[in-house]
């Protein structure tokens, strides 16, 4: 492979970061799976609208690809090669009393968090042998899992049709990812070793083998966002006691894309503001006050319906889970004291 060559109006992190000069260094450097700085740039180069553009497919990835990685880690997050991130998962130090008890403003309360297996490679890098074990695990460990968080797994491979109703119906199915995974050699072997855990309520969700090997999920509708925490981390702690997690003291827990290391956790609500989101400028300012990120109903790169937005943290290194989430706690109680006042309802 020679160093690729970029368009000039190309703005990921990769295209800032990738010098010839660290691709001449690096190019013929493999990890201990076999993982490759081509297979690291393979997404950023096929995708030039990219906004980050490299993956991991391992731990060792973001200690030999340091040079790139790194500076890419501490753009996006404000983290440094010297740093150590730090967890808390105690739902007690949470501030956050419902700040939407008559259910006007937010429609529905999520958070997730990515989890991967410690002594298997991530997701770009590993087997089809490997990811079907993945399956097997993480499937033993979630039929342990008793109260309201028992529920059922089904498999992508070989789901009926019925099946595969009910989950689009209630926003739970997954489907073949993007062309950034796709590039990033995610979608390997689909849909083998790919598939859906919920609980009996539908508040708690398994995704497993899509871009994480696990995408751990708590949501219900409604603002108690302190109750869906609670549900989350009882759910972490019973995948966690039989599925060990890839973690690293410097970049926490361990994910495929630099985004989301550290907390790996993305909280969000969908919050109807139709008033204020006329005033684009102050809405923004609020969120970036807040840490927060906006998008649309669908997720990223989507569209906002009748006022209604995806509001979620943005940092995710370098805090820990309680101040990523009440980051987002805050930024609502703002957010929607601003649609009160433009409302004249305040």
């Amino acid at each position: 492979m020679t160093y690729p060559t970029f368009s000039t109006d190309c703005q990921s992190m990769l295209c800032r970061f990738l010098t010839p000069e660290m691709f001449e260094a690096l190019k013929d450097v493999q990890t201990s799976n076999g993982f490759t700085l081509e297979q690291a740039i393979r997404s950023g180069v096929d995708n030039p609208d990219s906004s980050i553009g490299v993956y991991a497919g391992d731990e060792e990835s973001y200690i030999l690809y340091a040079a790139l990685f790194d500076p890419i880690i501490e753009a996006y997050h404000g983290f440094h090669p010297t740093d150590a991130h730090r967890s808390d998962l105690d739902p007690a130090k949470l501030k956050a009393p419902n700040p939407d008890p008559e259910g006007e403003f937010i429609l529905s309360t999520r958070i997730r968090v990515g989890r991967n297996v410690a002594d298997l490679p991530l997701g770009p890098a590993i087997t089809r042998e490997q990811r079907d074990e993945v399956e097997r695990r993480v499937v033993a460990g979630l039929e342990t899992l008793t109260g309201d968080l028992a529920g059922t797994y089904y498999p992508l491979t070989g789901m009926s049709p019925e099946t595969q109703r009910a989950l689009i119906e209630d926003h739970f199915l997954f489907k073949e990812g993007d062309r950034f995974l796709e590039s990033a050699g995610l979608n390997r072997d689909w849909p083998s070793g790919r598939g859906i855990y919920h609980n009996h309520d539908k508040t708690f969700l398994v995704w497993v083998n899509e871009e994480d090997q696990m995408r751990i999920i708590s949501m219900q509708p409604g603002g108690d966002i302190a109750e869906v925490f609670r549900r989350l981390v009882r759910a972490i702690a019973g995948i966690g006691s039989q599925v060990p997690f890839a973690r690293s003291a410097h970049l926490g827990y361990l994910t495929s894309c630099p985004t989301n290391l550290g907390t790996a956790m993305r909280a969000s609500v969908h919050i109807a503001l139709p008033k204020l989101t006329e005033d684009r400028e102050r809405f923004e300012a609020i969120c970036a006050k807040h840490h927060l990120q906006i998008r649309g109903v669908h997720g990223e790169h989507s569209e906002s319906e009748g006022g209604v937005y995806d509001i979620s943290n943005l940092r995710r290194l370098g805090v820990t889970e309680v101040e990523a989430v009440q980051d987002m706690v805050d930024g609502v109680v703002e957010l929607i004291a601003e649609e009160k006042r433009l409302r004249g309802t305040a």
